[in-house]
């Protein structure tokens, strides 16, 4: 726990600090890039002060001195030497010092002067900036810094986001069914897209015309794009939806995800994110050893960091497999400060400079950039607990499962979630839906030669879907073929 404890060590190390020498404050600096002691802001709690009782007061002015001049001093150092695109371990330590500093200043508020507390406040946002320009929206009152970013999130709201363009329009129509005539859904859906180009006014008002509580988010309105380039920048769209959200709490999607339970179960029931306050599922078990470079580079950016639980457990990190998470369903609660951070992390992965050269090539899109976001900054999170498993048939010598979906599961082991849409190959047929029998946990991957070929798993945990999910599906394909002659007539209209 980062920040249990904090009053109470900013306090103590405050005082001897100003019994004994001063140390070199260069040296302080040098020590937080190396991931060592934050100074007078180590911490132990990840959320602070949220269950510990109420820490008693300072009375030391010299504590109050040293902790402004600190914060002054650090932050005039990060502003003039900026993080390289490529050190990603060194931005998720700078963004725990901010976070440090942002408990710090909260937790103090009754006990310095306003003056001071606007002081803290505007030196926490200057640094931000200096780190994550995108963070200035000249055009967005509301998105000017961190401090109002923070503010501009509604308190206690969650809803789902779900990222659309043209390409994937006819993908996230059949999701928003699913999601509301089959599962009941009632949580609002923000459809995020990237400029006119990208989700034209006519889909707009056709998929919010869907149901109640949908609306379109223009990402370009909201983030100053000139270091980002959503308009190009495909995946990246992702986490900036993210970040973007008024809601507190949001349910990411991909466009063609098919949900099997209602996204509300996930916050409501779900232990491992309501203890963490970030959901991540697992990919698929491939291509073990083949990737030693992306390995290397990992294990060069965790240099100096001590691990998460979720990082101990990873078979991809400790196995050497290829790719460790599957982001078509993210869940993130943005109130938790270290969260919050892990998601700006994620986001600067995916800023046009750093997406080109690392985040990209070292990984398959956004895909890693959500854990790796998160673990840098030292945010707990939690991961589904198997390895994507496969949600098809069953092969005619009854040894196999083949599809082309990857499928995922809740705390319980039932089916949650998928990808690839409804039909049964979306690369290779567009009307062929289907219903899928099987679905198979912890087994082993043969992989299809390309995207369009069927893979399969054997020998694993192999169960029949359930009446239930069955009932599911079919209720979802026949709301799509409906939807699917709308969208024809409207496209049709369209001309």
């Amino acid at each position: 726990m980062r920040y249990r404890f904090l009053f109470c060590a900013l306090v103590l190390v405050a005082i001897l600090t100003l019994i004994q020498q001063r140390r070199n404050r260069q040296s302080a600096i040098a020590s937080y890039e190396r991931g060592g002691s934050h100074g007078i802001f180590q911490t132990t709690s990840k959320n602070a002060y949220e269950n510990s009782p109420s820490s008693p007061p300072i009375h030391t002015n010299g504590a109050l001195t040293y902790l402004l001049q600190t914060v002054s001093t650090t932050s005039s150092y990060f502003i003039d030497h900026t993080v390289p695109a490529s050190e990603f371990g060194k931005m998720g330590k700078r963004l725990q010092v901010l976070g440090d500093w942002i408990e710090a200043s909260r937790h103090l508020s009754h006990e310095i002067t306003p003056e001071n507390q606007n002081t803290l406040r505007n030196q926490i946002d200057q640094t931000a900036l200096s780190m994550f320009p995108f963070l200035h929206n000249p055009s967005q009152p509301s998105f000017t810094s961190l401090s109002r970013m923070r503010r501009r999130i509604k308190p206690r709201s969650r809803g789902i986001v779900i990222p659309t363009g043209q390409k994937t329009f006819r993908y996230a129509c059949h999701l928003i069914s699913n999601l509301r005539d089959v599962l009941g859904s009632k949580l609002p859906i923000e459809i995020v897209y990237a400029g006119d180009a990208d989700l034209q006014s006519s889909h707009r008002d056709f998929i919010t015309g869907l149901g109640s509580d949908i609306a379109t988010v223009d990402v370009l309105q909201v983030f100053n794009d000139t270091t980002l380039d959503l308009q190009h920048g495909g995946w990246a769209i992702k986490t900036f939806a993210a970040l973007g959200s008024q809601y507190e709490q949001v349910v990411v999607l991909d466009a063609d995800a098919i949900l099997l339970q209602a996204p509300e179960i996930i916050l409501e029931r779900h232990k491992g994110y309501q203890s963490t306050g970030a959901l991540l599922f697992h990919d698929r078990l491939l291509w073990q050893g083949q990737f030693k470079e992306r390995h290397r580079w990992w294990e060069q950016q965790l240099e100096h960091h001590t691990p998460s639980d979720a990082l101990v457990k990873s078979r991809v990190y400790n196995e050497g497999y290829a790719e460790e998470c599957d982001s078509g369903l993210v869940v993130l609660d943005k109130r938790r400060l270290p969260v919050l951070l892990g998601l700006i992390h994620s986001c600067w992965q995916n800023t046009k400079e750093v997406r080109d050269v690392w985040t990209y090539k070292m990984g398959y899109g956004d895909k890693e950039s959500w854990w790796f976001g998160l673990e840098l900054s030292g945010a707990g999170y939690t991961f589904e607990n198997h390895y994507g498993g496969i949600l098809g048939f069953m092969n005619t010598d009854k040894k196999k499962v083949c599809s082309f979906a990857i499928a995922h599961f809740d705390e319980q082991d039932n089916l949650l979630w998928y990808n690839g849409s409804l039909l049964k190959n979306k690369l290779r047929n567009a009307t062929e839906y289907y219903i899928p029998t099987h679905y198979v946990l912890d087994g082993e991957w043969e992989k299809g030669a390309t995207k369009q070929d069927v893979s399969c798993m054997k020998n694993g945990e192999f169960k029949e879907t359930s009446k239930e999910e069955r009932e599911i599906l079919r209720k979802s394909i026949e709301r799509a073929k409906d939807l699917d002659a709308r969208i024809e007539q409207f496209t049709t209209l369209e001309g």
